[in-house]
């Protein structure tokens, strides 16, 4: 695979604050400078080259700092709970455990008051396509998360970490699902659909609307639509059926092209939140 490098015009603009680049050449720049030791020594030769005095005083401090670093200690191998950091952020870990609670509750429910018959109203059935709603916003949040700012600022944000994040919840959601599923007799085919459908359809709107916001209209949404009339009138909607199967594998596909199409709109720091 070829590998395109700035161009000599792109790393002096880097420099010059008197040239400054678009914000998606700047992006594209720092993105590539943090792999590539070739166009970080370019860097450092158009440091010198456009800025001798910045030259001199990276050079200075640099030569204060060799010794000391050349008898330092090794920074030790990163632990697991370093790793999950890449995955995870604090700010989801609360609703994480809210979401497994309720998870409990509605199984509970279920076995506490089961009701025969093929037209009983699950209530994990009809709460699991939102329930990993809460978390992906959680995930990716400017006011649930403090280090937002931070995390939006590096060049590695955007949707490969939203993605990520995403993916986290869904490790805690499923199989807390699959178990509860597995407990009152709902089949998995009834609810991961639903709930993988709705996970994407809150990411392709949050590309437009915020991920937040986009999380509060999903979710009010089903429990306005579909939830409050099931438990209302006692029967399972249509949709959570066998029936309905064959509706939320185009609802699936069309918020996976529309995040697919908008996959651009997450590479800007401090938007979308």
């Amino acid at each position: 695979m070829t590998v395109e490098h700035p161009s000599d015009r792109l790393l002096a603009g880097y420099v010059d604050d008197g040239a400054p680049l678009a914000a998606d050449e700047l992006w594209a720049v720092e993105a590539h400078l943090e792999t590539c030791p070739a166009c970080r020594d370019r860097l450092s030769a158009a440091v010198g080259t456009e800025a001798p005095a910045v030259a001199a005083l990276t050079a200075a401090v640099w030569s204060e700092l060799e010794p000391q670093l050349a008898v330092a200690a090794p920074a030790p191998p990163r632990r697991l709970a370093a790793r999950l950091a890449t995955w995870t952020t604090p700010a989801m870990a609360p609703w994480l455990a809210m979401v497994l609670v309720v998870t409990a509750l509605a199984l509970l429910l279920d076995r506490v008051n089961p009701e025969p018959g093929p037209d009983r109203v699950s209530l994990l059935l009809v709460l699991a396509p939102v329930l990993p709603v809460g978390g992906v916003a959680a995930a990716w949040s400017r006011g649930l998360d403090p280090a937002y700012e931070l995390t939006a600022a590096t060049p590695r944000a955007g949707l490969p970490l939203l993605l990520r994040r995403t993916a986290a919840v869904l490790a805690v959601v499923l199989p807390a699902l699959l178990l509860g599923g597995w407990a009152t007799g709902v089949t998995a085919a009834q609810w991961l659909l639903p709930c993988l459908a709705f996970t994407s359809t809150t990411l392709a709107l949050g590309a437009l609307v915020g991920v937040t916001r986009a999380a509060l209209v999903v979710a009010v949404g089903w429990l306005a639509v579909v939830v409050a009339p099931t438990l209302a009138a006692g029967r399972t909607a249509a949709v959570l059926g066998a029936d309905g199967l064959p509706v939320w594998g185009p609802v699936l596909a069309l918020g996976v092209a529309v995040l697919a199409a908008r996959r651009g709109a997450w590479t800007a720091p401090g938007e979308h939140g």
